[in-house]
């Protein structure tokens, strides 16, 4: 993971202390940042209570902040990687919506396994 796949536009895992001071100002009390990615300068934070997009706009540090409880996420899809497609991809889609919410990029096989069932655990 590293500076290559951030490149190609794949997210790679973040550390966790990092990840919860950067959301020290948005995080409510007893919540707690469980998986932390970052995709070049966005960032995907999922925690104990819901999924945190970070989208870093224009040159500057304006960000907007995208939080998706857990409990209006209907369903998701998982898309694993290949021989020549070596990014998974995972679509998350609110209510009964056509379009998903979100749609993240990561890096191999065993990344997108362990977000699958973070979600999943914080889903079903």
């Amino acid at each position: 993971m590293g500076l290559f796949s951030g490149i190609m536009g794949n997210a790679s895992q973040m550390n966790l202390e990092d990840a919860k001071k950067e959301l020290n100002q948005i995080l409510i009390p007893n919540e707690t940042v469980e998986l932390a990615y970052k995709l070049i300068r966005d960032k995907v934070i999922f925690t104990s209570h819901r999924l945190i997009i970070i989208d870093i706009q224009g040159v500057g540090k304006k960000q907007e902040y995208q939080s998706i409880p857990y409990r209006s996420i209907s369903r998701f899809t998982v898309e694993t990687a290949g021989n020549f497609d070596l990014d998974s991809e995972l679509d998350i889609y609110i209510s009964a919506a056509q379009e998903p919410v979100a749609a993240l990029e990561f890096q191999g096989k065993d990344t997108i396994y362990e977000v699958q069932q973070a979600l999943a655990q914080a889903v079903l």
